[in-house]
């Protein structure tokens, strides 16, 4: 294959991919949903092909799977899945609101509560009833952003990049989707007002409740949408209280 043609190829994924993971995370193609190579190829204009390195990238990531007899859909989470989704992100954030707590500068502090009152406008918007997809989706896209922020300032690439390549804010983006939690006002700015101080173990307990805050009832609706829609198990365990410490 000519490096044009390979170029073209890997565009032409690259652009499938986009394509199906935006539908995924808008909530057009819910969890359960039939994949489809052939219908996926012809709605975006292009042979199977690229369609199919798409899903097997999406597969890698955890947003999609592959079963016998089922071909391939949305990947709907086991109760084991969203449990652990869970712990990761909660270990993760809770460290990073730790640093950002210690390190941030005064500027990165004021950044991100000018963040966190635009992101609770964006989601009362949301909250309000009949409103487009699109704002639901920059709104996801705006709160994954803020924490993402959090994460940069506080001076652990690595960390930052932990959050990243364990999709910890993708699978909340999908699971809030798939649940339609609504949170209370001021949600971010009230986290801001305590991680925004220099007090790191306030700025942990208060990323923890922010994290765990909702947690129940999305398990509860993601459960009963969907786990037992496709995947009928046993009950989910709740994460314990005490959650994952430092060590």
């Amino acid at each position: 294959m000519t490096k044009k043609r390979r170029k073209t190829a890997g565009s032409l994924s690259n652009r499938a991919y986009v394509s199906i993971r935006d539908g995924i995370l808008r909530g057009l193609f819910p969890m359960g949903t039939s994949l489809s190579r052939r219908k996926l190829a012809a709605q975006l204009g292009m042979s199977p092909l690229p369609i199919s390195e798409a899903l097997r990238q999406l597969e890698s990531e955890g947003l999609v799977e592959s079963r016998p007899r089922v071909g391939t859909r949305v990947r709907v989470p086991t109760p084991q899945d969203l449990r652990d989704r869970y712990i990761i992100r909660e270990a993760l954030e809770c460290q990073s609101a730790r640093l950002f707590a210690e390190k941030a500068s005064a500027a990165e502090r004021s950044e991100l509560r000018t963040m966190a009152a635009r992101l609770d406008g964006m989601m009362e918007h949301c909250s309000n009833g009949d409103v487009d997809p699109s704002d639901i989706f920059r709104t996801q896209a705006y709160h994954m952003a803020f924490h993402m922020r959090m994460a940069e300032c506080t001076g652990s690439p690595a960390l930052r990049d932990a959050i990243e390549k364990n999709r910890v804010l993708v699978f909340n983006w999908l699971y809030d989707v798939a649940a339609h939690v609504h949170l209370p006002p001021r949600w971010h700015q009230d986290l801001m007002d305590v991680v925004a101080e220099h007090d790191p173990e306030a700025a942990e307990a208060a990323m923890r409740q922010h994290i765990r805050r909702g947690l129940e009832e999305i398990q509860a609706a993601i459960t009963s949408q969907f786990v037992e829609r496709f995947e009928p198990t046993k009950p989910l365990e709740a994460i314990p209280p005490t959650g994952l410490r430092r060590t």
